[in-house]
């Protein structure tokens, strides 16, 4: 049961409130401040029912000291209706309601009830951004990689700072995340981080999506709405693909982040607004720059910290840290693993789609995969192949194979493969891979490749 503190000069009174009150809740009770602020201190009760009126320390101190031990406390009042004008300031002084003696039970049991409630939002709100900020701690972001490290320490020196950031690398190496990351360890942690992926919204609608627009500004606006700036007033702003926006759009944040204000569509009022910007692209902007596409004074504003993530390829010791970290996250009751030769393919895989590509594939493969073992069967074909064409090129190129063992080993996979979906038929076979029957039998013999008949016995 949640406990409720009663503070009361008269025995009656608090006796009374706890009757009421004690099929829900577990009563504390306290006849004078002094007693009521050291039970407090020891019981840390979930709400506190504190009478205005009482000899030496009155309602008014009791509740600036409990104020002052514990900023989120609840505090009801109860008042007489001669003082009411004092629980009305009682309340300008951080107390949650107040009730009039004598109270209705009913009365009570609702406003007791509000507040618990109130507290219970309260206390979820810190639960979940407590929850946020563990996600986005460094622990949480995979990686010993000095390039990944690198990025960390970066983050750390900048993340309480106003300044402008710009995170580039390719698509899918975790820009929002770093983004998200930067937020979570400013002091801006408990305001809104907002982000927009600016390449997903069509031209036409970005400036309201940013700015918002009054009503009447335009065919559909049939009612006033705030933009993207304005919602993280106080906050962050995530401005994703950064290089996709036109240059009038560009113009006008940049105003915006040069003078802290701006105009809804349709507007005439100015909002000031206090933002702090992270842009990411994948697009290199000093060239877009130089080709007249980004704008230059943009471009230097937003780039005052920039932040480089290299590609997974750039990253191979945090391929494996990965590969643990999404198999516990896509499969936390069993306990996957890879063989070594599923292991060395996904080592040696250059992964275009970087690392939001190795966690599709990830899912992929323990969900339609029955053992706990993965092995190179189960891993996607595309991989598998590029995989083995690469690492033969390095075996040729590095003198540990010749040009002719190379050829002979490809013919020899792509010939069973084709005799394993064809359940051996010669004839099928050939037909699969262009050649006639023949000269499929000529160079299964000659690669010591069996036959159906010959595998049998």
């Amino acid at each position: 049961m949640k406990k409720i503190l009663i503070v009361d000069d008269e025995k009656s009174v608090r006796e009374s409130i706890g009757l009421i009150l004690s099929n829900t809740y577990e009563p504390l009770y306290a006849e004078s401040g002094e007693e009521a602020i050291k039970i407090y201190q020891d019981e840390r009760p979930y709400l506190t029912l504190l009478d205005i009126i009482m000899p030496n320390t009155d309602g008014l101190q009791v509740l600036e000291r409990l104020k002052d031990i514990d900023r989120s406390a609840i505090v009801i009042m109860v008042t007489a209706v001669t003082v009411l004008s004092t629980a009305i300031e009682a309340m300008k002084k951080g107390a949650y309601d107040y009730i009039q003696k004598p109270f209705n039970a009913d009365e009570l049991r609702l406003k007791v009830d509000k507040a618990v409630a109130a507290k219970d939002m309260v206390n979820e709100i810190r639960f979940l951004r407590t929850e946020i900020s563990r996600k986005y701690d460094f622990e949480n972001i995979v990686g010993n990689s000095k390039a990944i490290q690198d990025v960390f320490s970066k983050i750390k020196q900048i993340a309480d700072s106003k300044t402008t950031v710009l995170i580039t690398g390719e698509s899918g190496t975790g820009k929002e995340l770093i983004a998200k990351s930067i937020h979570y360890h400013s002091s801006r942690n408990n305001k809104p981080l907002i982000a927009i992926n600016c390449a997903a919204i069509p031209d036409t609608l970005i400036e309201s999506e940013l700015f918002g627009h009054e009503k009447g500004a335009f065919t559909d606006a049939s009612a006033r709405r705030a933009g993207q700036f304005e919602l993280a007033n106080e906050g962050t702003l995530f401005l994703d693909e950064i290089g996709d926006l036109s240059l009038a759009t560009q113009a006008k944040i940049l105003r915006v982040l040069q003078e802290k204000e701006f105009l809804r569509v349709g507007g005439t009022k100015t909002i000031k607004v206090d933002v702090r910007l992270i842009a990411a692209t994948n697009k290199d902007l000093e060239k877009a720059t130089r080709e007249g596409k980004f704008r230059e004074d943009l471009f230097y504003r937003i780039n005052v910290i920039p932040i480089y993530l290299p590609p997974l390829r750039e990253r191979k010791d945090d391929i494996h840290l990965l590969i643990d970290h999404f198999i516990n996250k896509k499969s936390p009751n069993r306990k996957r693993k890879f063989s070594q030769e599923a292991m060395d393919i996904m080592l040696n895989y250059h992964w275009p789609g970087n690392i939001r590509e190795l966690e599709n594939v990830i899912e992929r493969v323990v969900t339609l995969t029955p053992d706990n073992l993965i092995k190179i069967d189960d891993l996607p074909q595309n991989i598998t192949n590029e995989t083995k064409a690469g690492l033969m090129k390095d075996d040729i190129l590095s003198g540990r194979l010749s040009l002719d063992e190379a050829i002979s080993s490809f013919e020899k996979e792509i010939i069973l493969t084709a005799l394993e979906k064809t359940n051996y038929v010669q004839t099928q076979a050939a037909n699969l891979l262009g050649i006639s029957r023949r000269i499929l039998k000529y160079k299964m013999d000659s690669l010591n490749i069996p036959t159906e008949r010959e595998k049998r016995e």
